[in-house]
């Protein structure tokens, strides 16, 4: 009989009572070797479940001999542990929980699937979807084709497969972009920022690497075009801005600033050799004391957060500058690249760029929306355009934030570490699931999402997550001061009854103004499952609300059995 001894635990309870069963030996007085390798066989969630039994096994699923081995076994193939404080640990929970799921909107079939999982990829860092394919970079800079195909199913028959077969496009990537408008239709080229070996000059011996753009085909994978650049500028991230006889690759340095070229794409197929001028961006050289940390764009605008938080926009057509700031005033169609400052409250983490709509997240995971309202698309409650950035006070602390072209998703993560995708705006083509006439507040999707999703996109025939826990890169928010938090009443001496922080009976009570309001129970019912999905609640919670809804619609006899309730 082996038992666990733990001398922090203490002895085990009623075991002098326990007879005819031998003397239990402690764990301990096992070699740390052999419990090392007997718990690398265990399962990667077993092994952490273990570590938080005891103070003793705690150290021993922490050491790093048991994840390098759960790391052989998981990716064989895998040479090198990485980089970080801890290596082989964080290259095994990346390898494990890495994982692309995707949910078409049509079709009879309208569940999650997940695609094919390239055995070489160590963890998923990015991915992009193109016309016709889906494109993977992993940690160590190898670029995946992931392929839709034909291919034959258990009963016989010839169905249609999205990325179920996958070949290496590149290694030694960066990063990478397409087309930035929301239709993956125009996604015709992929550009890859990468890391190249070039020959040493005449009188020199070796190589020096060098930083590239390579452009590929997205339907094939066959590369057309390649500019190299000096080796004495090292970039990071490269986004696309324009139309395609005037396509702008803007690149970051590590320095922090900004460089720009012009490309004519509808001339990259064309046997040609030319040189591009690569110019230094306007945000760059009129502030020169500002270090870039990130970058998103769109077709007509661009968006740069700085290494202190602070954002900046350039918008280059007066029709989106419009639906940004609802106004024309400082608009100045002869300089478009001139950078605009947005006020905000506190320093920005990361953004989600639409096509006229845009998101930010703070340090105190607090989500502004800025933009076209039309549909909806701000999560404001209502379709009023707004010209600054507006918090949404019901949502806080997102794993990931998507703008579209009508419509943005959230993704955000329960009390209780469940994930659940949160959307609103416009609901037609199935892309808001649950919620075909689409939603002006931010609602609970019917979708399953997966346990680590870490990021997402949407096209206009599937929504993708992306599935990738990294343990040295958790976004971690601050807790805001209180007396920054919005609606939070001074406290009176002598105040004995609890105060109400939030405006939660304000809010309540214009709940029930909406409600009332509504001419039919049924509309009624509609917009109480509405304001269930705005409310702070956990998701059971939401669950149970929304299926007592439902229950009671069916009871009065109205609109069929409705909508499934969300899968928690």
């Amino acid at each position: 009989m082996v038992k666990r001894s733990c001398p922090s635990c203490g002895p085990e309870p009623g075991g002098e009572e326990k007879k005819g069963r031998g003397n239990p030996i402690s764990f301990q007085l096992f070699p740390p070797e052999l419990v090392e390798h007997i718990v690398s066989f265990l399962p990667v969630r077993d092994v952490v479940a273990l570590g938080q039994t005891c103070h003793y096994f705690h150290e021993v699923c922490d050491a790093e001999g048991v994840w390098r081995r759960i790391c052989r076994r998981l990716s064989p193939r895998l040479r090198e542990q990485g980089s970080g404080v801890r290596p082989w640990k964080r290259a095994a929970i990346l390898n494990y929980t890495k994982g692309l799921y995707f949910q078409a909107f049509g079709g009879r079939r309208r569940c999650l699937s997940k695609s094919v999982a390239p055995l070489l990829a160590h963890g998923y860092r990015r991915f992009l979807p193109t016309k016709d394919h889906v494109f993977i970079l992993d940690y160590v800079g190898t670029l995946f084709f992931l392929k839709n195909a034909l291919v034959s199913s258990t009963l016989g028959q010839i169905q249609w497969k999205r990325a179920c077969r996958y070949v290496v496009l590149c290694r030694g990537a960066k990063d990478f972009a397409s087309d930035p408008r929301c239709d993956t239709v125009y996604r015709k080229y992929l550009y890859v920022l990468a890391t190249r070996e070039q020959p040493g000059v005449v009188g020199t011996t070796g190589s020096r690497a060098c930083d590239c753009v390579e452009v590929y085909l997205q339907s094939s994978g066959q590369r057309v075009f390649k500019m190299t650049f000096h080796h004495s500028m090292s970039f990071k991230q490269i986004v696309l801005v324009g139309q395609e006889t005037q396509r702008a690759l803007l690149l970051l340095t590590e320095e922090g600033k900004i460089y720009s070229l012009v490309v004519n794409e509808t001339q990259l197929d064309q046997p040609r050799s030319y040189t591009v001028q690569l110019a230094l961006r306007k945000v760059s050289r009129c502030l020169p004391h500002l270090r870039v940390a990130c970058m998103a764009s769109n077709q007509s605008s661009t968006l740069y957060i700085t290494d202190q938080g602070g954002v900046y926009f350039e918008v280059h057509t007066p029709g989106v500058y419009r639906d940004l700031f609802g106004t024309l005033q400082a608009f100045d169609p002869l300089d478009q690249q001139m950078p605009l400052a947005l006020s905000l409250p506190a320093k920005i983490l990361f953004c989600a760029l639409g096509y006229n709509h845009l998101g930010l997240v703070d340090e105190f995971g607090r989500i502004f929306m800025q933009g076209n309202n039309r549909y909806g698309q701000l999560g404001t409650g209502d379709k009023m355009d707004r010209g600054e950035p507006t918090q949404v006070h019901y949502l806080q602390c997102p794993i990931a934030l998507w703008c579209g072209l009508n419509h943005s998703l959230v993704l955000s993560q329960g009390s209780d570490f469940s994930k659940e995708l949160l959307g609103c705006g416009c609901g037609a083509g199935g892309r808001l699931p649950g919620w075909p006439k689409g939603s002006a507040s931010f609602v609970k999707l019917h979708i399953k999402v997966p346990l680590c999703a870490c990021s997402l996109c949407s096209t206009r025939e599937c929504l993708y997550m992306l599935s990738s826990h990294d343990i040295e890169h958790n976004p971690s928010y601050r807790d805001l001061p209180a007396s920054r938090v919005v609606g939070t009443p001074e406290p009176s001496l002598g105040a004995g009854a609890p105060q109400d922080p939030g405006g939660a009976a304000r809010a309540c009570e214009e709940y029930l103004s909406q409600i009332h309001s509504c001419p039919t129970l049924q509309d009624r019912m509609e917009k109480m499952k509405e304001i269930v999905g705005w409310m702070p609640l956990m998701a059971a919670q939401k669950d149970f609300f929304w299926e007592a809804l439902d229950m009671l619609q069916r009871a009065a006899g109205g609109g069929g059995p409705g909508p499934p309730p969300p899968e928690s």
